[in-house]
């Protein structure tokens, strides 16, 4: 599969790595140009581009840049890109450490992907964003290991939701359906399927039992959970 990356941090290195270890063509792309991507473009056989390179390289696109930084990416990013590419979208939301405070998704009735989805002007789908970036590396295992972690993909595109759960799958990791778009709130910081790298039965349990219509009580809950997530890192001088 030809497979785009815009974003070259954490996530992005990882999905390059074992993407291309599994016979993917991979370009991916920064924001400061292909030609500070030599050193990443030999440890992961990934092809530096530009973002619109990138976007434009095939199959499936994956934007895992800072939350942050979305409204800085081109209005024609997508431009030519055909509608049924599906773009995955890893962000997640800090606005202790990194993003600042963004109103929009302050007051709950925004999920981070919805956010993101209406600066890109096109449907994307949430997954990567719940697992540290060196576990996506290096704890995939065959389908039916016991105990296997298990990433939610949540999306409102029937088709584009499966061809993101069978790469999760080859990637070695259990997919499950995490619902809609507007349902992905259930994995964001502070939830319990943030970066407890559970296996499928307990993520499935996890997302009935917090429903899918995100209270008040609950956005507090994970809001003062992710606060005090981000203050541990930010003493351990942790930068994202």
């Amino acid at each position: 599969m030809n497979i785009g990356i815009i974003g070259a941090g954490h996530i992005g290195s990882a999905l390059a790595v074992r993407l291309t270890s599994l016979g993917h063509s991979v370009c991916i792309a920064n924001s400061r140009g292909p030609e500070t991507l030599t050193d990443l473009a030999q440890k992961t056989g990934a092809t530096p581009v530009t973002a619109r390179e990138a976007a434009r390289h095939g199959e499936l696109i994956v934007v895992t840049i800072p939350l942050k930084n979305i409204p800085d990416l081109s209005k024609d990013l997508f431009e030519g890109v055909p509608a049924d590419v599906p773009v995955i979208d890893t962000s997640n939301y800090y606005p202790l450490l990194r993003d600042g405070q963004l109103p929009e998704l302050e007051s709950g009735d925004l999920t981070e992907s919805e956010w993101v989805q209406q600066h890109l002007g096109r449907p994307v789908l949430k997954v990567f964003n719940n697992i540290f970036a060196a576990n996506l590396e290096k704890s995939g295992q065959p389908a039916g290991t016991p105990g296997r972690i298990a990433l939610a993909v949540a999306g409102d595109d029937a088709a584009a939701k499966q061809q993101a759960m069978a790469l999760v799958d080859e990637l070695g990791f259990d997919a499950v359906d995490g619902g809609s778009l507007h349902e992905s709130w259930r994995q964001q910081p502070g939830t319990p399927l943030y970066c407890t790298d559970l296996p499928a039965a307990d993520v499935q349990q996890h997302l009935a039992s917090l429903g899918t219509t995100r209270t008040p009580e609950q956005h507090a809950q994970f809001a003062a959970n992710q606060a005090a997530q981000e203050k541990q890192l930010q003493a351990q001088g942790v930068k994202l």
